[in-house]
């Protein structure tokens, strides 16, 4: 049955059990017919709600199989949307978990993402079902990687760049609309000299694919991973070995290119062949270049920003999908880099001289007769004639 018959939305009367909303506020009640899945919204002690509220700032109260809601329009409407949105989870028989509800609470908060509300949200359809997003910036990313050849992937971390990416590969590859998908990402250690890593290229390799592996095996089980590796459906490309090929019917993802340098970037850009998709994905504040060597996926930006066919997405903190604090992580690095800039541009000011008066001519004070420009015959500039 549609969600409509299960959740109707009521104004609350004076003899309701929604609690009373202060002026100018709003109350609704909603009211659910299958007990059996109310508690699994609510979760164990209420703490889906109680998340709800503290997030939302409203106020819920569960009486019976009715949930009312109470506080400002806009927050009540958010949380009206949020629950509607984790009941039509529990409808199609998927789980409800903390991340499941944060998940709902930033596709439903409209006034701190203006990205939002989306109208329809995009989902990746593989084996082991649907993926959905997560946030305003996850549902563009994942619309442009249906919809483009090319994708760069821009954000923080936790935000889902190369989870996504992976899904779509594995719901294009078991479509059959592409013939193997090719992991690629450079291996630079984060500020750390590792040295040489024992075994051959790909044991050597696979320590910095393992995010690519994990959200591998979220798609498909673990023995399908295996033979697909074993019969090249899934290849593990290195980055210096990527010259000279030509990707056909491939889908192809780039990760970490922000540890990539202009030359590396442009050499694996042109690999492409027909029928090919290329995801690129990279956070440009966690670069690990040596001194010196510019960042292959700014120049990137800069030259191919624009370009048809080319689709690149900005995720941000409100995309983050990790733990909570992540979020509040990332906001305080963003801060003291922004206040720093800030820092550099008045150190910059207090530098440069002011520029002089207008007409003054530099090494003369204003009011000296070579310092600003004269029509008064009684002054005579030098290398000139007194006027009649």
């Amino acid at each position: 049955m549609r969600l409509s018959q299960f959740i109707t939305p009521t104004s609350a009367t004076p003899g309701s059990q929604a609690p009373r909303s202060q002026a100018g506020g709003k109350a609704v009640t909603l009211h659910f017919s299958d007990n059996m899945l109310l508690p699994l919204l609510l979760g164990d002690h209420d703490r889906h709600m109680v998340r709800i509220e503290q997030a939302l700032g409203v106020r819920l109260s569960c009486r019976g199989n009715r949930v009312a809601i109470a506080g400002e329009p806009g927050r009540v409407d958010a949380a009206q949307a949020a629950l509607q949105g984790l009941w039509h989870r529990l409808e199609r028989g998927e789980s409800v978990g903390r991340s499941d509800v944060e998940a709902a609470i930033k596709l439903a908060d409209t006034e701190t993402d203006p990205r939002l509300p989306l109208s329809d949200l995009p989902a990746i359809r593989t084996r082991r079902g649907a993926v959905g997003p997560r946030s305003g910036g996850q549902a563009t990313y994942m619309e442009a990687l249906a919809q483009h050849e090319m994708v760069f992937g821009i954000g923080p971390a936790g935000t889902g760049k190369t989870y996504l990416a992976v899904a779509q590969a594995v719901a294009m590859l078991q479509a059959g609309k592409v013939d193997r998908i090719v992991l690629c990402r450079p291996a630079v250690e984060a500020g750390e000299r590792l040295g040489f890593l024992p075994g051959d290229m790909k044991e050597k390799v696979d320590p910095y694919l393992r995010p690519l592996y994990d959200a591998l095996h979220d798609m498909m089980p673990a023995d399908q991973v295996l033979r697909r590796l074993t019969n090249g459906e899934i290849e593990v490309a290195p980055l210096a070995f990527m010259r000279g090929r030509t990707l056909a019917h491939a889908y192809v993802i780039l990760d970490e290119a922000q540890n990539t340098s202009a030359v590396q970037m442009k050499m694996v850009l042109t690999r492409m062949g027909e029928g090919t998709r290329m995801v690129i994905t990279g956070d440009l504040t966690q670069i690990d270049l040596p001194a010196g060597v510019r960042c292959g996926l700014r120049d990137a930006l800069e030259t191919l920003e624009g370009v048809a066919g080319i689709g690149v997405v900005r995720l941000d903190k409100r995309d983050v999908v990790r733990h909570p604090l992540v979020a509040r992580i990332v906001d305080a690095y963003e801060q003291r880099e922004a206040a720093a800039g800030e820092q550099r541009r008045e150190a910059r000011r207090a530098r440069s001289p002011e520029p002089p008066p207008h007409g003054h001519q530099p090494g003369h004070p204003p009011g000296h007769p070579l310092g600003k420009p004269t029509d008064d015959p009684g002054i005579v500039l030098p290398g000139s004639r007194p006027k009649e």
